[in-house]
This record gives C-alpha cells, sequence and structure tokens, in this order.
C-alpha cells in the first residue's frame, strides 16, 4: 500500500522543479499590477466601468491554464519545450526560478506602491475653486434676494433614499479655461431638470457645488449631502463642438452605475441633457407620474451666453452684474423669447438696486417690465412667477406677492429657491414661526448653503431664539468670513442677549453700512449717550435715501418713537423695500404699544388683521398635505 506522503512529497518537489509555483505567483502579482493600473485609468480615459470587473474575470479564467502551461512546458537556451523532451542535465529550471524570484519581488513592489497610491490619492479632484455661489448678498432687512435654503448636517442621522442624487458640477476640460462657466452651467442645468421630477431627491446646487475644486471623496460628498447616487462629469468645448461624459455613481461602494459619452455640436446640447436626465431616471428605477422633464430650448448661442450670464450675476459685484446684463442683452438679441433670461435680467436689476446703483423707483420698476416679458412668453414659467412675487413683495403689495408665489407653487412644489423665497413671504405675512419652521425642513435638502446658515439665523433673531441665532450666525461666518452683515445680525443678538460690549466687536467687524446701522444701538445700549448721536448722524448723512426703513427701527431701539415714525414716513416716501418685514421685526417693539403704531401698519396695508386675510398656502416636498405654513392666517 503506496502511502499519501509518498505520492504528494514527489508531487511537490516535482512542482517546485518545474518552477509551476514560482510562475503562479508571478502570474497573481502581475494580474495584481493590471487590475490596479486598470481601476486607476479607466475613470481618468471616462472608459465604461465594466472594463474592470471584465478585467479581473479574464485574470481570473486565465489563472489554471498559465499553471497548465508552466506543468506542461519548460524554457531552454533552444527555446520553449515540451518538459518530457527535455534532458534533466541540460535543465535551466534552476536559473529560470532565480528570474522568476526576482520579477515577483519587482512585481510586488509595484503592485504596493500603486495599491498605496490608489488609497491615499483623492477619488476626485475637481476644478478650480469659483467665486461663491450663493445667489444673494441681500439681507431680509434691504433690497435683495433671498436664496435657497440650507444648513449644515444636524448631527442626527438622516435617512438616505436609494432614489436621491447629487449633481457635481462638471469639470472645465476645454483648452479654454473661460468655458468652465458653460460646464458649471450645463450641470446646473441638468440639477434642475432632475429636481422636477417628484420621485427624485435631488441635493440642492449650492450645497452641490460647495465641493468644487476640493478634494473631498465621493462617499463623503453623498455622507454630507444625505443622497444615495452622485452624477458627475466633465464637459469639452471647443468652438461648435462638444464633448460631454457623464457617469453615475453609487456612493456606497463607489461603484460606476452608469457611464455615458457624447461628441457632438453645440446645436444637440438640449437633446444631450434630456437624454442624461433619462438616464438617470431609469437607472434609479424612478417611477414618472407624468411625462419626463426637458430642458428648455433656445439657439444654442444665445443658450451659452446666458449661461455666462448666469454664472457672473451670481458674484453679486457692481461690475459682475454689468458684465451679465450686458450678456443677456446679447442672448435676447438672439432669442428675445427666452423667458429665462429676462428673469434673469430682472434679478440683476434689483440686485443693482440694492446696491445703490439705481433708486429704488427706477430699479423695481425697471425688475417689473422685465419679468413681466418672461410671463407674457411663458405664463407657466414658475420661477418667473416666484420673481414677481418677490419683487412685489418688496414694493409692499403683499396680495400680489401671495397670488404669484402660489401660482409658482403650484406649477413648480419641488423648487428650492421658491420655497426659500416662500419663507421671507411668510415673514413678511407676520407668520415667522411657520417661516422658520419651512426653513428648518429645508435644511436637508441643501445642507451647506451659508445664505441659508444666514437668513434661518436672521429669523432666529427676530424670534428672540437668540442662542440658536447666535450659534447659526457664528457658523456662517466661520464659513464665509465676509458674509454681509452676518456679524451685524450677531451684534442684534447679543444687544438682545443684554452683551453690548460683545456686540460692539461684532459691529467693528462689519462692513462700513451695516456697521453704520448697528453703533448707535450699540453706543446706546453701552449708556454712551453723545457717541450714539454722533453715530446716527453719520448713518443718516451716509444712508438717508439708501436705509430710511433701517434708520427709523434704530430710532424705536434708542427708546425715540418720534423719530421712528418720522423715518418710516420717509421708508414710505422713498420705497424702501424693507417695510416689507416691518411686521415681525422685533427691532420696533418699543413702539408697538404707541398709538400711533397699528394705524400705521393699517395705512401701509400690513396690520395683523389686513395680513391674515392673505392667502398663502406652503406644501413641503415629497409631502402629500400642507405643512404647517399653509394654514390660512
Amino acid at each position: 500500500m503506496v502511502a499519501p506522503g509518498d505520492v504528494v512529497l514527489p508531487l511537490i518537489a516535482e512542482l517546485k522543479r518545474r518552477n509551476v509555483f514560482k510562475v503562479g505567483a508571478a502570474y497573481l502579482a502581475l494580474g495584481w499590477v493590471v487590475i490596479q493600473i486598470t481601476a486607476t485609468v479607466v475613470p481618468a480615459l471616462n472608459l465604461p466601468a465594466s472594463i474592470v470587473p471584465i478585467v479581473t474575470w479574464v485574470g481570473v479564467i486565465g489563472f489554471p491554464f498559465v499553471i497548465l502551461f508552466s506543468w506542461i512546458f519548460e524554457l531552454t537556451p533552444e527555446g520553449l519545450k515540451r518538459e518530457r523532451e527535455v534532458d534533466r542535465t541540460s535543465s535551466i529550471t534552476h536559473v529560470t526560478g532565480r528570474r522568476l524570484d526576482y520579477t515577483i519581488i519587482v512585481l510586488l513592489v509595484l503592485a504596493m506602491s500603486l495599491f498605496v497610491f490608489d488609497r491615499l490619492s483623492p477619488r476626485r479632484t475637481g476644478s478650480a475653486a469659483a467665486p461663491a455661489t450663493a445667489s444673494s448678498t441681500a439681507t431680509p432687512e434691504k433690497a435683495g434676494e433671498p436664496t435657497t435654503p440650507g444648513a449644515l448636517p444636524s448631527a442626527a442621522d438622516t435617512k438616505v433614499s436609494d432614489q436621491s442624487i447629487a449633481v457635481l458640477p462638471f469639470v472645465n476640460m476645454s483648452d479654454d479655461k473661460s468655458n468652465e462657466f458653460f460646464s458649471d452651467g450645463i450641470s446646473e442645468e441638468l440639477l434642475n431638470l432632475l429636481a422636477k421630477i417628484p420621485a427624485l431627491q435631488v441635493a440642492a446646487r449650492t450645497s452641490s457645488f460647495s465641493f468644487k475644486g476640493k478634494d473631498v471623496e465621493i462617499p463623503e460628498i453623498a455622507r454630507q449631502l444625505h443622497v444615495a447616487h452622485v452624477l458627475e462629469g466633465s464637459v469639452r468645448k471647443a468652438g461648435n463642438a462638444v464633448r460631454i461624459t457623464a457617469q453615475l455613481i453609487h456612493a456606497a461602494d463607489g461603484y460606476h452605475v452608469w457611464s455615458q459619452t457624447w461628441d457632438r455640436k453645440l446645436d444637440d446640447i438640449f437633446a444631450i441633457q434630456d437624454e442624461i436626465a433619462a438616464d438617470v431616471v431609469k437607472q434609479l428605477k424612478v417611477t414618472l407620474l407624468g411625462a419626463a422633464p426637458t430642458v428648455r430650448k433656445t439657439d444654442p448661442q444665445a443658450y451659452a451666453l446666458y449661461l455666462q450670464a448666469v454664472q457672473l450675476g451670481r458674484q453679486q459685484t457692481l461690475e459682475s452684474l454689468k458684465q451679465s446684463d450686458a450678456l443677456l442683452q446679447q442672448t435676447l438679441a438672439i432669442d428675445a423669447r427666452y423667458a429665462p433670461a429676462w428673469t434673469e435680467l430682472s434679478r440683476n436689476l434689483v440686485h443693482e438696486t440694492s446696491a445703490g446703483a439705481l433708486s429704488n423707483d427706477e430699479g423695481y420698476r425697471k425688475a417689473r417690465e422685465a419679468v413681466d416679458k418672461a410671463l407674457e412668453i411663458d405664463p407657466d414659467y414658475a420661477r418667473a412667477h416666484a420673481w414677481t412675487g418677490w419683487i412685489t413683495m418688496g414694493a409692499g403689495d403683499l396680495t400680489d406677492a401671495a397670488r404669484h408665489f402660489n401660482r409658482a407653487l403650484a406649477l413648480d412644489p419641488a423648487d428650492l429657491t421658491i420655497l426659500g423665497n416662500a419663507t421671507v413671504l411668510l415673514s413678511s405675512l407676520g407668520r415667522l414661526k411657520e417661516a422658520t419652521a419651512l426653513q428648518e425642513v429645508l435644511l436637508a435638502r441643501d445642507p451647506v448653503n451659508v445664505v441659508t446658515l444666514y437668513n434661518l439665523g436672521y429669523f432666529y433673531v427676530m424670534g428672540r431664539r437668540l442662542d440658536e441665532a447666535i450659534a447659526m450666525l457664528r457658523t456662517t461666518l466661520s464659513l464665509s468670513p465676509g458674509r454681509d452683515a452676518a456679524h451685524y445680525q450677531l451684534g442684534v443678538a447679543l444687544l438682545f442677549k443684554g452683551q453690548p460690549e460683545a456686540a460692539l466687536a461684532e459691529m467693528k467687524q462689519e462692513n462700513e453700512s451695516w456697521g453704520q446701522i448697528g453703533l448707535p444701538m450699540v453706543y446706546h445700549a453701552l449708556g454712551r449717550k453723545s457717541e450714539s448721536d454722533a453715530a446716527m448722524a453719520a448713518l443718516i448723512k451716509a444712508q438717508e435715501k439708501d436705509a430710511p426703513y433701517n434708520i427709523a427701527y434704530v430710532h424705536a431701539f434708542c427708546g425715540d418713537a418720534d423719530g421712528a415714525f418720522e423715518w418710516l414716513d420717509k421708508a414710505v416716501q422713498y420705497t424702501d423695500p424693507g417695510l416689507s418685514f416691518v411686521a415681525s421685526d422685533n427691532l420696533f417693539e418699543n413702539i408697538h404699544k404707541d398709538p400711533r403704531w397699528l394705524p400705521f401698519l393699517r395705512k401701509i396695508g400690513k396690520a395683523p388683521e389686513q395680513l391674515a386675510r392673505i392667502e398663502f398656502k406652503v406644501t413641503l416636498p415629497n409631502a402629500d398635505t400642507p405643512s404647517p405654513t399653509g394654514a390660512n392666517h
């Protein structure tokens, strides 16, 4: 009887002699190197993600054939021969074995280097950082536009829907770096298109674009934005030719669910966007309740000009606004019936009014004319209705504002910009608790929006939720140290908390305009009357026509009721948009019991009973029933 060892041990010895083990080890090391290189090259070259598993399976299938080949054949000085044909005395397997040892060592070092490089390198590197993406730097007390709501992620765990997605800014691969506006615009248009699908949860633009230019891995981006999938890609534009690559990634494991590349003419840009949206819907198995949304089409050249104008308008400087205006005029010269361009022009005019480049009367008149043209072209354009509501709110007609906002929300109930603006209208209607509640509910949809942090901080100040206001405003400043009016609002919160010294420190860090408004109140709270009077005189001299509403509440805070009503009348005379907020502004608390207060509110249509008659309902996105903010007051 033959013992197992008598068979196995000679077999192992023969396998060693023929270098079968070393060939197998070399093959595995080489396979590891090939897989690492493939995994690195595929996303870099925008190749289909399915290539990686194909290469892996080819390697697995080939392994037994390599082992069999090394058993049957042997390398000799005359070349490969069948092993049984080789004279054992002339065999060079020992030389081949040493060479295989060196090969295995080199391959293992290379494989480990690639592995370490892959782990230490960022999974995704965006293009260069862009200016802040907030669409407004105005505060609730002055003319301007409130922007999409949002805040930092809460500590509580948020359940992530599998039908949720963030659209990251596509990388500009064009030789001309100025084409970055085009890649950003394409990304935003895709985001807006997907956001129109009720069953799909889409992270807001401000949050998605906050990762631009940052070395943050996809799983971490998805965690912060509370989404299960991420859509990223690149855009290469050269003249009339455009190449767009998009890939949908399952964030939990980084697996590429789908990828596609389009090489088209600029004329096909709208079809490409529609195709990308349709493929995302298909891959995420989203059930559409109606027809799939499609991009609003215009002349391709007009579209490129419009996208650039939008990006410039977001920079919120007078120079960038003027540049944006010029591009919008070029857009409308090509396609005078492109409603988004008229709406964007209207938005710019309001911002220019807020910056003092236009008087309130002229700025709001021109802005209303522009947005009216948008609605004449498309009576069902939701954002034009919302922007009309914002303009009429600034002009003091809250009834008309509510009518337009109701229409906008009926047309596009999931638009976060419209919902964010709705919180300001609710505040103007004296429904501060409801406005704050809606703002808080929307936080998870735009979790890193600095503007919303500020706006919510303002609501907390007005609602005397001072500790929350201070925390929110400090977070705002930590993320955006130069945020207009944030130090001012923080100073107001500290004044209400009885900390005037700390408030003074904040006011001194504010810009000149808001610092001038805050200093008279701080010096008054400190008991430094002469300095308060001097600061008041400086404020009036500098901002008599720009901020009569603000001057009115400074008088009220300082206990000068006569001065407060005098400047409230001037605010009416100068059509100060700040009057929209008088019903919820607690800086007027000192004159609420004055017999002139209610008659003044009735004169401007903002007495409690007048506001209560204005119907305004808000239904939260993905909700079946109206929120508490929808109650008629």
